[in-house]
């Protein structure tokens, strides 16, 4: 009997949400401290089987076919209009659903006192950080264009609560707002494109009709397109993904909701969710498009250079700690664009491996930043208000270095590999593009070593003498982190295997398409676009 994994994966978390929202189920409305300890310990417990169900997937993949769909399930869903419940996960894909399961029941450890004992607010916070992974799962796996976009939307509307209903910031409704109508835009552009892409799939002359599986990735790429509608179509899927990155210009939602929601919260959106947005250019835009992707290359490489810049300019000039660490994914996921839109092999598996790495380096800093505020008189997350607590508070210093160091890309880190990865493949492809987007790694590390300088050295800060080092729980959240960087930095083939296979595919669609170009300039006596 085949299990199905990827399903189990998206329903079980669903499952654990509704036994940990309803009242009688796990604790009751009445319920103080006690309903609330079960409440919490019912979706941690919960998180962890989710894990363990992950190591089942990962043992039944195949890395030596990590650029075909692997667990896939497939089942009619809406056949009139030729969506499909269809579920199946590349090399890149695995890795980002892992990616989402592993961090959840750090966040929820992380959060373990964050909501108060306040059983209904509590249960409810719990169950939204479950359906919330459950959605981060299927959108990842999701092989049908049309499932994706439902599921693409549908992860607003949990994310949405936990900005606004469960923040920590005095602009937690503003800035939950402001995401959800950067978003919301950006889906209703999208769904214009895969309505009109559903019309490109040939209708069978003997039936009068589109196949039942229409939306199936694989039947929408390859298709003959005209280059006007074919440009117009990926405008419509690359705004709504340059949204989720987020890309400059429309990046602005990030910084208000890393200043506004809890620490765990913005882990999970900024760390996973904003992932949809590089995976979805990735694996949707370059297959089904490449003749527009070719086409808009250019544009988006200078986008993701300014980013890159912009964003490492932007955080270095911030007095808010968790609004900084927004800003620096602004300047990191510029990084992992560039290396998508190079078109070389190298630069976008290095996208693919910083994809992970952003995540594990990003969260570890969001969670070590939140441990610091908690630990606050006023939960200040003002830098100023810290200081001198390299002495006080030991362990939290070295894991907020060492996250620090992560996210600037040192030696010897995971994020580091992946860097020089997405450079050197630029630098290929694009080579004065690559030389201006250096200047960021060394801004990089003048945002963090400034922030580590002001925060841990020189005399203790007022009030804060006695603070408390990190415990056990929260070293049992940063100890996953900190040895997955060390890890995959010293042995980055242990994530290569998985990336490195389903990005040459995409690569390979992309110069199938530059080719057939060249050959018909070549006929046509006029030299190709590219080679003057």
């Amino acid at each position: 009997m085949t299990v199905p994994w990827l399903t189990t994966l998206v329903v079980f978390p669903l499952v654990a949400a509704v036994a940990v929202w309803l009242p009688g189920l796990v604790g009751s409305r009445r319920d103080g401290a006690g309903g609330a300890g079960l409440a919490k310990t019912t979706a941690l417990t919960a998180a962890l089987v989710e894990v363990l169900v992950l190591i089942g997937a990962f043992l039944e993949f195949d890395t030596a076919t990590a650029a075909e769909y692997q667990l896939a399930e497939t089942h009619a869903w809406i056949p009139q209009i030729g969506a499909s419940y269809a579920l199946g996960v590349d090399g890149v894909s695995l890795l980002l659903v892992a990616l989402a399961v592993v961090l959840v029941p750090l966040v929820l450890a992380a959060a373990w006192r964050e909501q108060g004992d306040n059983g209904l607010h509590l249960r409810r916070y719990l169950a939204l950080v479950l359906i919330l992974e459950s959605l981060m799962v299927a959108v990842f796996a999701a092989r049908d264009v049309f499932l994706f976009y439902v599921l693409f939307e549908a992860v607003l509307i949990p994310a949405y609560f936990l900005i606004g209903g469960f923040g920590q910031g005095p602009q937690r409704r503003r800035a939950a707002v402001k995401f959800l109508m950067f978003s919301l835009a950006g889906g209703l552009i999208m769904l214009a494109a895969v309505i009109a892409l559903y019309f490109q799939v040939p209708v069978d002359p003997a039936t009068g009709l589109r196949p039942e599986d229409a939306f199936l990735t694989t039947n929408l790429t390859g298709l003959e397109l005209d280059p006007v509608a074919g440009r117009l179509m990926f405008a419509g899927f690359f705004i709504a993904f340059a949204i989720k990155a987020p890309l400059v210009p429309v990046h602005s939602w990030l910084p208000d909701v890393a200043g506004n929601a809890t620490p765990g919260t913005s882990t999970l959106l900024i760390c996973v969710l904003d992932k949809i947005g590089t995976f979805g250019m990735l694996t949707l835009c370059l297959p089904l498009f490449p003749e527009a992707s070719r086409w808009a290359a250019p544009l988006v490489i200078a986008l993701a250079v300014v980013s890159v810049l912009y964003g490492a300019i932007a955080a270095i000039g911030q007095t808010d700690l968790l609004r900084l660490v927004g800003w620096t994914s602004v300047s990191h996921f510029g990084f992992i664009i560039l290396g998508i839109f190079t078109f070389t092999g190298l630069g976008t598996a290095g996208s693919a491996f910083m994809m992970l790495n952003h995540g594990l380096a990003t969260g570890a800093l969001f969670l070590t930043a939140g441990f610091l505020v908690a630990r606050h008189p006023d939960r200040s997350q003002a830098i100023a208000d810290y200081s001198g607590l390299r002495t006080v508070t030991p362990v939290l210093a070295g894991t907020f270095l060492v996250a620090g160091l992560a996210t600037l890309s040192l030696p010897g880190l995971a994020t580091f590999v992946s860097e020089i990865m997405v450079l050197v493949g630029a630098y290929g492809d694009t080579p004065g593009w690559a030389l201006a987007a250096i200047p960021g790694v060394v801004l990089a590390a003048m945002y963090i070593l400034l922030t580590y300088q002001k925060m841990f050295t020189g005399d203790v800060a007022e009030g804060l003498d006695r603070m408390p080092d990190i415990g056990r729980r929260e070293r049992f959240v940063a100890a996953p982190l900190v040895v997955g960087l060390l890890v995959l930095g010293l042995v980055p083939q242990l994530a290569l295997d998985y990336v490195d296979a389903p990005s040459a595919r995409a690569v390979a669609g992309i110069e199938a398409v530059a080719d057939v170009g060249a050959a018909g300039a070549a006929d046509a006596g006029t030299p190709a676009e590219g080679n003057e």
